[in-house]
């Protein structure tokens, strides 16, 4: 099945920059989603971003205008450039796939990653 390993988490100041990296393989579904959902403390599972195969995007109103989603050629790797962050982005960061079947995509998240960890201070 798809497997998706999160890296780049960490520890920063509020206002610094942080990337994180979803090294994907297994992965043959050209059209389909990657997502980066995050889960901080006391808080419900969201998502903060996402990407497919055309390169179309979406951001959570949150992170509008800091965070940005990035993917390369062959989509083994997706990465989350998040800017200015804040306090309240401190949470648990996974990245997501859809799956797929012939030209459909399921409208479902499938494949997750184990998580990494981004901690904000000020």
């Amino acid at each position: 099945q798809v497997q998706l390993v999160e890296s780049g988490g960490g520890s920063v100041k509020a206002g610094s920059s942080l990337t994180l990296s979803c090294s994907i393989s297994r992965f043959m579904f050209n059209k389909c989603g990657v997502g980066w959902f995050r889960q901080g403390p006391e808080k419900e599972r969201e998502l903060v971003s996402s990407i497919y195969g055309n390169s179309t995007t979406t951001y959570a109103q949150s992170v509008q205008g800091r965070f940005t989603i990035s993917q390369d050629k062959a989509r083994t790797m997706v990465n989350l450039t998040m800017n200015n962050l804040e306090i309240d982005d401190t949470a648990v960061y996974y990245c997501a796939s859809e799956a797929g079947y012939h030209d459909y995509c399921l409208p479902s998240w499938s494949y997750w990653g184990q998580g990494t960890q981004v901690t904000v201070s000020s």
